[in-house]
């Protein structure tokens, strides 16, 4: 059986994480040290560099810790064990049984999955699933996402299609943008009237993701007559387009500004992508959909698919031991 030595990240660190990271099967930009970090004063990093005996790094896992438990992590959308295409299952348990092994000795007691969604791999990358089935995880959340796979053939309903024909009548116009109209005008006063709530990301924290990230995350405005009217700004990997944040003013339904937007968007400028992500439409903690939502998204041909946050004991490595025969 092989053996892995497990160290917590460094700031020197910083080089080697973001190449393996730029290699990886299962990552995205989210897992860059750029991106982790952005809200570092939120989080205390507990992330994991995993090393095989001739000391190459073979896995990461993004992380922070709260007094006993460690997460996979919360200030991303998705996390999870980061492996290239070259580790086989039998390696993955092995190296999973140290990453648990090592938390232990930390005084760590549990440990928070939040998977990532298939959809953002570049290779099959279940091997966790598997795992946190054999050492017991308890499934503590489960988050549905509309996705509109663009390899297929798909239909915008009569609904949509009336909203794109209502924005060409109204002469709205898409233009990549600035972050600072629509946060400003559109997406801050939406989020604070109708849920009593702000961006997750301040405009100074976007406008500086941006500035790391120029291809992965843009910003996409609606106009009428030079006005912004609506807007959406897209998260890009190399498999998807997801809309981030979406968000129009009064007039939106009237004027068909995200029928217009997301047709454009789809149409054109993501045309060549896998996968279109909306994003989900949960409440209360996965337990709750908003339907008017979840119809809004379907309606563009969307579908579900879904992601998953486990809870494991650290203690419950021990059932990895005799998982090969």
């Amino acid at each position: 059986m092989k053996k892995y030595s497990i160290r917590k990240y460094q700031s020197n660190d910083f080089s080697l994480w973001n190449e393996f990271v730029a290699q990886a099967k299962n990552a995205t930009f989210l897992f860059h040290r750029d991106f982790i970090e952005y809200h570092q004063d939120r989080f205390e990093d507990f992330s994991l560099l995993i090393f095989d005996e001739s000391q190459n790094l073979v896995a990461v896992l993004p992380a922070n810790v709260v007094d006993t438990t460690v997460f996979s992590h919360q200030g991303l959308t998705y996390g999870g064990i980061v492996t290239n295409e070259t580790t086989k299952l039998a390696d993955f348990i092995t190296i999973t049984k140290a990453i648990l092994v090592f938390l232990k000795s930390q005084k760590i007691e549990k440990l928070q999955f939040k998977e990532i969604p298939s959809i953002y791999c570049q290779k099959p990358a279940d091997e966790l699933q598997y795992l946190l089935f054999l050492m017991q995880g308890n499934l503590v959340r489960r988050d549905v996402l509309s996705v509109l796979d663009l390899k297929t053939n798909f239909t915008f309903s009569r609904d949509r299609k009336n909203g794109i024909k209502r924005g060409i009548k109204s002469n709205l116009v898409v233009k990549e943008s600035n972050f600072a109209s629509f946060w400003n005008e559109i997406l801050i006063p939406n989020l604070a009237e109708k849920h009593q709530t702000k961006p997750v990301h301040s405009l100074e924290e976007i406008q500086f993701l941006h500035s790391k990230f120029p291809k992965n995350i843009r910003q996409f405005n609606v106009y009428q007559n030079d006005k912004i009217v609506a807007g959406t700004t897209i998260f890009e990997t190399n498999l998807v387009a997801h809309s981030q944040y979406i968000s129009g003013n009064s007039d939106k339904n009237e004027l068909g500004s995200l029928d217009f937007l997301h047709d454009y968007l789809i149409s054109n400028v993501f045309k060549d992508k896998k996968y279109f992500d909306f994003g989900i439409s949960n409440e209360n903690q996965g337990k709750n959909i908003n339907e008017g939502l979840l119809y809004w998204k379907e309606s563009f041909g969307a579908r579900t698919i879904t992601q998953d946050f486990y809870e494991v004991e650290i203690q419950n490595h021990t059932f990895l031991d005799t998982v090969l025969l």
